[in-house]
């Protein structure tokens, strides 16, 4: 396929020069260690080359693309088929029957796997595909892949896929070395983690919390940002759980966000969190790397980040494409701010009156039909269009999934269309239509 034409499908008028690089780099046949900040467009660098150097019709799967989450699998397999290729691609990841999985490989013979190590080292000692057939491996956000009590598993599964010739290994730091059983020889290093840009557009704030709990602190400091899009950072997810539950009874309109919640309600939780109708997600580090979140205001550090490089992954989300950003570290008198923290950071001040807190302008509806069903989002537009009583922009995001769809609608709407749509039908399908708890 065309170079242009999955552009255009992309609706990208043209290349980065990190990806163009990366595309001159993938054809010389070396394996390659690309290093590029979060937000710079990774995904579409690697997927490019790799879809012109696939075989489409062979039946068996000839690359695996290995990463640390559910949620990356996930935006790497939509920015896949958004390609718009004759190629087939899955992803595979821990949460949902291996069984449902393995059905699926017998039954669109995928040319690209995308999997979380742990599912994927499952189904290659199952001999659930041929890995024979597999010459090409990507490691995303590989620093985080290969981190020490991950090696073993890795390691296992770059040892069952035998005809590996080419290697990809991405990451938006600085990894200190890379293993021997990865096996990468003939190196083409791509470094395009600038040292200036994004710090220069990052403003660091300390916010001094009177007490060791920092609930309240927290609280007063969201009350100012208002409703402008703000990530916090814990350390543990039982903190996470604590912190939204106590913002909720503060009347903080906020989402949970880690690896212990089901996949549904994480995906529900980011999908409000990116369509603005829930202006704060409280999170671990799960949310510092790799998941597609434009247009965050504010990073706060609820706890202080374990290291440095989860510093860095932090803040990378924010101040991202030319944007500015502010991170706040929330920190108690007794607490020792790490070395690789500058100390020059401004004090934040509190204004004279805090404010209250405020309602987003959103509000996320659940509809209870989707892709399988035929539904489309231009179906839902027109229904609310038609039937609801909306106009041109009182409809925000809509992202329609295999059974289900997520609509943002302003919230002053939302009563009076519930009220003009009961009973009405979609494509001749009456559906559940209410908004997302």
């Amino acid at each position: 396929m065309e170079l242009n034409e999955i552009l255009h499908n992309l609706q990208i008028e043209r290349l980065t020069a990190m990806q163009e690089a990366t595309r001159k780099a993938y054809s010389s046949g070396n394996d390659i260690v690309l290093l590029s900040p979060t937000g710079s467009g990774k995904t579409l660098a690697f997927l490019l080359p790799l879809v012109q150097s696939l075989k489409g019709g062979e039946g068996d799967v000839q690359a695996v693309i290995l990463t640390p989450s559910r949620e990356l699998a996930l935006q790497i397999e939509g920015v896949f088929k958004s390609m718009g290729t004759a190629l087939n691609v899955m992803s595979c990841y821990g949460g949902r029957p291996a069984m449902e999985e393995h059905r699926t490989m017998n039954g669109i013979h995928p040319e690209v796997i995308i999997g979380t190590p742990g599912r994927m080292n499952d189904h290659l000692s199952k001999r659930n595909f041929n890995a024979g057939t597999v010459t090409t491996l990507i490691i995303d956000e590989f620093d985080k892949c290969l981190e020490y009590g991950f090696q073993e598993e890795m390691s296992d599964i770059i040892g069952k896929l035998p005809g590996l010739k080419k290697r990809v290994l991405l990451s938006a730091t600085e990894a200190q070395e890379i293993p021997d059983f990865v096996g990468v020889e003939h190196t083409v290093k791509l470094n395009f983690l600038s040292q200036d840009t994004e710090e220069s557009r990052l403003t660091l704030y300390k916010v001094v919390s009177p007490e060791k709990d920092k609930l309240e602190t927290l609280y007063r400091l969201l009350c100012v940002l208002g409703n402008q899009s703000t990530l916090v950072f814990c350390n543990y997810r039982e903190s996470v759980d604590r912190v939204a539950d106590y913002l909720r009874t503060k009347h903080i309109l906020c989402e949970a966000f880690h690896g212990g919640m089901e996949q549904p309600d994480r995906e529900r939780a980011l999908y409000k969190f990116r369509n603005g109708s829930c202006p704060v997600l409280v999170s671990t580090d799960l949310a510092a790397r790799g998941l597609d979140i434009p247009n965050i205001d504010h990073i706060v550090h609820y706890h202080l980040p374990v290291n440095e490089e989860a510093y860095t992954h932090r803040n990378g989300r924010t101040a991202r494409w030319q944007s500015e950003g502010k991170s706040y570290l929330i920190l108690h008198d007794e607490e020792q701010v790490p070395a690789y923290i500058p100390n020059d950071m401004e004090t934040f001040e509190w204004p004279v009156r805090l404010p209250k807190p405020v309602q987003s302008l959103w509000t996320t509806l659940y509809i209870g039909k989707g892709k399988k069903d035929k539904v489309n989002k231009i179906d839902i537009v027109g229904f609310f269009y038609k039937k609801g009583g909306l106009v041109k922009g009182d409809i925000g995001q809509i992202d329609v999934k295999e059974h289900y769809a997520f609509a943002a609608v302003r919230r002053s709407k939302v009563t009076q269309l519930l009220h003009l749509i009961q009973g009405e039908k979609i494509k001749g399908m009456k559906m559940l239509i209410e908004e997302a708890k």
